[in-house]
């Protein structure tokens, strides 16, 4: 995204050291989200009245997909501490960006249908025989609905599977006439 950064610098003297360090902020929040489209940056020391003393204003948009996070931080002496709690402010957005996106993404486990194969009460655990003939084993832990000494060889369950130490497991067990959409 080097390109894409713009830095501006207003009333103050421009310093290679300040756009190096900013350089260097925008990095870091590349490293924690690295979706970021853009990103301009603004620091100035607006006109005050002389009781007021220097002040710097940070102001920093940050072109996202979808969407724009824009951060002012205004009214700190040093424009180090500024840039900091203006980046820190900027960090804490794209958090909660990246949670925002992460939830409208969230991929969902496909479900399969098979049938109790055979099962083990004693010893609380069985096999599913999944539809495409492959033997799953699952512990009682792993019956949602009913409980574990209610299921029955031949009962059609609906799973999810996960790879196990020792093979294809079936997880999320649970008894019933299932459709699955198509």
């Amino acid at each position: 995204m080097q390109n894409r950064l713009r830095i501006t610098i207003r009333d103050i003297p421009a310093s290679e050291v300040l756009e190096a360090h900013i350089r260097d902020k925008v990095g870091k929040l590349e490293s924690f989200f690295d979706h970021i489209i853009s990103c301009h940056v603004v620091v100035e020391m607006p006109h005050k009245h002389q009781h007021q003393g220097k002040e710097f204003t940070v102001r920093i948009n940050i072109g996202v997909p979808g969407s724009e996070i824009i951060v002012n931080r205004d009214h700190h002496e040093d424009p180090y501490v500024a840039l900091r709690d203006a980046f820190d402010a900027a960090k804490r957005q794209l958090e909660d960006y990246a949670r925002r996106i992460q939830q409208k993404t969230k991929v969902h486990v496909p479900e399969h249908i098979g049938h109790v194969a055979r099962i083990f009460h004693e010893e609380g655990y069985g096999f599913i025989t999944g539809p495409d003939g492959t033997e799953r084993y699952f512990h009682r832990d792993n019956v949602a609905n009913p409980s574990f000494d209610q299921l029955q060889e031949g009962d059609e369950v609906k799973f999810i599977e996960e790879m196990g130490a020792e093979g294809l497991q079936a997880k999320r067990v649970s008894v019933g006439r299932h459709h699955l959409p198509e």
